[in-house]
């Protein structure tokens, strides 16, 4: 994956961010991890939403 990929996932999470903080919503822990490792290139979007549905699905 190119720097520049990283960049904008790194900058897409920092806009989610500001937008739930806007919105008041809450993010949990795990949530943070996954979007982290997502946006260091660790995991594909696919993963990332396989893994967030997973997580709310036991919720």
């Amino acid at each position: 994956m190119s720097s520049v990929d990283l960049k904008k996932r790194k900058r897409a999470v920092k806009i989610s961010r500001a937008v739930n903080s806007i919105e008041g919503v809450a993010v949990s822990e795990k949530a943070e991890q996954i979007f982290e490792q997502w946006a260091e290139g660790k995991i594909t979007g696919e993963q990332m939403k396989e893994q967030m549905l997973r997580m709310y699905a036991k919720a």
